[in-house]
């Protein structure tokens, strides 16, 4: 049935290895715009896409089909796989499946479109296999093409994975993985190409692909043999390529030799070849085949006829054979014995009954295949028949045995199928499969039930007996469900332990009241408030309205207040031996929780119906407050404490309140502007309570007198001092404390002084004479050789800048190098810089200056020279390792430009290179060997070791 891709998802599975290990990979037919026997001919050249559509159909053998997908395999899994390609290269993809279980795809559209989703329908469906090639290093680049096109281009081309290693890899492995046709392609291309490359002598001759079995022999007897005399390397295209062109490289002598004999091969064969042509049912081909083509290369061996077998996707049965016409009737009669060696016949079973056929892990099937070990048994599902191929009478004996198997199943079991609604599946499974294991056990029935499928059928398999058993069962169970109901009760989760009880009991009698009834509470951790009965419809509704009139009782005696009475007290509250408490509980009917021993909390808990908590606890408990000499008072403190009063995290405040009794202190809103903090407690407390206070406050007070000092924003670094030291000395002087503006701050000019009035008062005059310092703005020069400037005003003056904050702000002027737009010459350029800024700044600036200028004279630059051929090796992975040395080192280090570099290709063969870098003396410097290396003598000499190290070494 064919389809169009309408669906999405699909995920990349990785290769599995496993038709290849069996039979060949077969020739494709291609049915393109452009013929594909040009498309690996012109791989070398420059690829030239047309942008009209093509068209590809190929086939994928049900023997080569991968079944990674396991049980999600199957036609909607392969549509979404084939959506997700279109997505991903512009192609359109149909897909259809034949009754042999092969999978045929129409691709069409641009042709590189059509090439690269090739390549990934075959990545998913069919199965890959790997191999790896030893090229040489320096032909890899050859393969690879500018940025990688060719071999992206011969990855389209041959439908495979190619993976070349990297430059820093010392590997000359490439390895390929794709279906074996493809990686025989590739490995074809790769191959020639890499032969071009060498230096040695290079044919390439023309040999109908008809004749190319003679000149290879059976498993390539003839060539191996050919190239092992003559020392030279020849490629034969696979197959699965339909190309003529065989190539041959080496020395020039053995290439001759070489040559010489194909063409004679040739010219013989195509003398005394004779054809003849035999029908052969489609299905007996791969017993022509072989494992792996083995069959065919034993023909061609036994008689030197060449078997050519027609595309795997092709229709016709019709086989060729190729050879001297006294060597046919040979190959013929092998052709058919081969064919023949193998019978296909089938046994009509239901397919219900297979598993019991195979039985448990496959005793049953093993026992009937045990002695005949050439039979090979097969089942399909949703067929009703079983396949059995193998040589003749070991395929009768087999097919008697399953036949005599099948009538005996038959006759002992039955199926019946019942529909059920799909919302009772989990209740009729029970829990972890509880209830259909226990009818499997009892009864021994098999219960099938499609879950996943949307399906509402049941299906009983087993003895007569124990499937009416289980059928009637199933059928009272779903009785059962279809009169129960499920309802979803909404309870405070808080109510849940009062309604449980202690250890259950409260809910185990609410069972045993409602016994037909299943409550269930959500788990401890979830704070859901939603509880579930499931039973009967009647018992479901009485217990629902239980729980209602249970939880209004729970809501109405749920009612809490929290009544603040001093630790010191509590002990009135309980009375003696708790005469008090239990008291007050009796006549009000309400529970009283007090704070344990060892918490600091004053707060007792009553909690019962509304009026006997608000009502008759206040006039049962009999507690004269009053004798207990509480106080309120109140204490003026300016808000401006209060924080610091509080503390962090209201620290320092309950510290004092917990030092005085537990006494209570409120501070008054902000938003009220009052300055009145009231302090309650008992008498003696509040009083020591208030001494604190007012002692901190007076505190407080004396540290935070300040002062403000104004200073141009560009000078508060100057003040300020390189690691802070000026304003430390200060600091340390006076001990008060400066805050400078931040960028948030409007006012970038006001400084703040706080501490102690003199405190403040000394910094506040050690600032103003440092200020006044600074103000005092004068201008000055100073020469700067001209070679030099270009350092301070390079990167938009950026040594500059840096020079200009750590001296105060100073301002530094460089003559421009430019005169009324052209440049000036050393010789005419001024060595003048003028600064401007305080005294102290400018003579700051100006040693700054020269200690700069100074280590720039002692700058040198030296040459190391190291081949260009491994610049690339010594400078790292995006210059990393080039980075790190001028890092180290303090250097600068420039490898040589583009422009500057020699055809390195066209004169590697000149002179011998010497390891590490250097030369022998007769070869003369190439300007794109030099490395040059500017900084310190000693620095220089140091980067240019490290350079040098890095110089790959060969041993022999």
């Amino acid at each position: 049935m064919q389809q169009t891709v309408m669906e999405e998802e699909a995920a990349y599975e990785p290769p599995t290895y496993t038709y290849d290990e069996v039979f060949p990979a077969l020739p494709e037919s291609v049915t393109s715009a452009s013929p594909t026997v040009n498309q690996l001919g012109q791989w070398n050249n420059k690829m030239r896409i047309g942008s009209s559509v093509v068209t590809q159909v190929f086939r994928v053998p049900f023997e080569e089909r991968k079944f990674d997908h396991s049980d999600k395999f199957g036609e909607g899994e392969s549509v979404r796989t084939c959506l997700q390609i279109m997505k991903e290269t512009g192609a359109h993809i149909e897909i259809s499946s034949s009754k042999d279980m092969s999978l045929t795809f129409l691709v069409s559209g641009k042709q590189n479109a059509v090439l690269d989703a090739r390549r990934k329908i075959l990545t998913h469906f069919q199965t890959q296999a790997n191999m790896s090639i030893s090229i040489p290093k320096e032909h890899h680049r050859f393969i690879l093409g500018k940025n990688g096109t060719k071999l992206k281009d011969l990855e389209k081309m041959t439908a495979t994975k190619i993976t070349v290693p990297n430059m820093a890899d010392n590997s000359d492995k490439i390895t390929i993985t794709g279906t074996k046709e493809g990686i025989e392609k590739a490995v074809h291309e790769i191959k020639v190409t890499s032969d071009e490359q060498s230096k040695q002598a290079y044919e390439r001759i023309s040999v109908p692909k008809m004749y190319h079995p003679f000149i290879c022999g059976a498993h390539n007897e003839k060539v191996n043999a050919l190239m092992s005399e003559t020392g030279v390397r020849i490629n034969v295209p696979p197959l699965s390529a339909l190309k003529d062109e065989i190539t041959i490289a080496g020395e020039k002598e053995g290439v001759m030799t070489a040559k010489e004999r194909i063409l004679a091969i040739h010219q013989e064969m195509e003398k005394k070849c004779t054809i003849v042509s035999v029908e052969v049912p489609k299905s007996q081909h791969k017993y022509v085949i072989g494992p792996r083509g083995n069959t065919i290369a034993e023909i061609l061996q036994t008689t030197g006829v060449s078997v050519e077998m027609p595309p795997s996707e092709s229709t016709t049965g019709t086989i060729t054979l190729r050879g001297p016409h006294d060597k046919l009737g040979v190959a013929l009669s092998m052709v058919y014995e081969k064919a023949n060696s193998v019978l296909v016949t089938t046994v009509d079973a239901p397919n219900w009954i297979h598993k019991y056929i195979i039985g448990r892990k496959g005793a049953n099937i093993r026992l009937i295949t045990q002695d005949l070990t050439k039979v090979h048994v097969e089942f399909t599902e949703k067929e009703d028949r079983i396949k059995i191929e193998g040589p003749p009478e070991e395929v009768e004996k087999a097919k008697a045995d399953l036949e005599e198997m099948a009538k005996d199943l038959i006759s002992k079991l039955e199926f019946v199928e019942m529909t059920v609604d799909p919302k009772f599946y989990k209740h009729i499974i029970g829990k972890n499969g509880a209830n259909v294991n226990r009818m499997k056990e009892d009864l021994g029935v098999v219960i099938n039930i499609a879950e996943n499928d949307n399906s509402n059928v049941i299906r009983i398999e087993g003895n007569s007996a124990g499937v009416k058993r289980a059928k009637q069962e199933l059928e009272e169970m779903v009785h059962k469900l279809e009169n129960e109901k499920e309802k979803d009760v909404i309870i405070d989760h808080r109510y849940y332990r009062n309604i449980i009880g202690s250890k259950g009991e409260n809910i185990r009698e609410i069972r045993d009241k409602f016994n037909q009834v299943q409550i269930t509470f959500p788990g401890a951790s979830e704070k859901r408030d939603i509880v579930k009965i499931r039973g009967p419809k009647e018992d479901v509704d009485k217990c629902h309205k239980h729980l209602m009139k249970l939880v209004k009782e729970l809501s109405e005696s749920s009612y809490m207040i929290e009544v603040p009475i001093y630790k010191q007290f509590h002990k009135f509250v309980i009375g003696k031996g708790g005469a008090n408490i239990r008291k007050i509980r009796e006549e009000t009917q309400t529970k009283i929780d007090l704070p344990a021993e060892g918490e600091k909390s004053d707060v007792i808990a009553i909690t019962g119906k509304k009026e006997n908590v608000e009502e008759n606890f206040v006039m049962k408990f009999g507690l004269d407050v009053s004798k207990a000499n509480i106080v309120t008072e109140e204490i003026v403190i300016p808000p401006k404490f209060y924080n610091s009063l509080i503390g962090a995290g209201g620290k320092l405040i309950h510290s004092i309140m917990e030092d005085c009794g537990g006494v209570s202190i409120k501070f008054p809103q902000a938003e009220s502007h009052s300055d009145k903090v009231t302090v309650r407690g008992p008498k003696e407390d509040v009083l020591k309570a208030i001494q604190q206070l007012q002692e901190l406050t007076t505190e407080r007070q004396l540290s935070s007198y300040s002062a403000e000092v104004r200073a141009k924003p560009q000078h508060h670094k100057f003040l300020i001092g390189k690691n802070g030291v000026n304003i430390k000395k200060i600091r340390d002087m006076t001990g008060a404390r400066i805050v400078f503006p931040t960028e948030k701050d409007e006012d970038k000019e006001a400084i703040t002084i706080i501490g102690k009035q003199d405190a403040v008062e000394r910094a506040k005059a050690e600032l103003e004479a440092t200020i006044r310092e600074i103000d005092n703005i004068v201008e000055s020069e100073m020469s700067v050789d001209p070679k030099h400037h270009r350092h301070f005003v390079a990167r938009r003056g950026e040594v500059l800048h840096r020079i200009s904050e750590e001296c105060g702000g100073v301002m530094i002027s460089f003559p421009r190098p430019f005169k009324d737009g052209i440049e000036m010459s050393k010789q005419s350029a001024s060595d003048r810089v003028v600064l401007k800024g305080a005294k102290d700044c400018i003579e700051m600036a100006k040693q700054r200056i020269q200690e700069i200028v100074r280590d720039l004279e002692s700058m040198v630059t030296i040459e190391c020279i190291i081949p260009q051929k491994h610049h690339r090796t010594v400078m790292g992975a995006k210059g990393s390792k080039v980075q790190r040395i001028t890092y180290d080192h303090d250097v600068q280090i420039k490898f040589p430009d583009r422009d500057a570099r020699e055809d390195y290709h066209n004169h590697q063969d000149d002179g011998q290179q010497q390891a590490n870098g250097d030369l022998e003396e007769h070869e003369p410097v190439r300007m794109c060997d030099v490395i040059r290396i500017t900084g310190k003598p000693e620095n220089c000499e140091a980067a240019k070791q490290s350079l040098l190290d890095l110089v790959p070494v060969t041993v022999e």
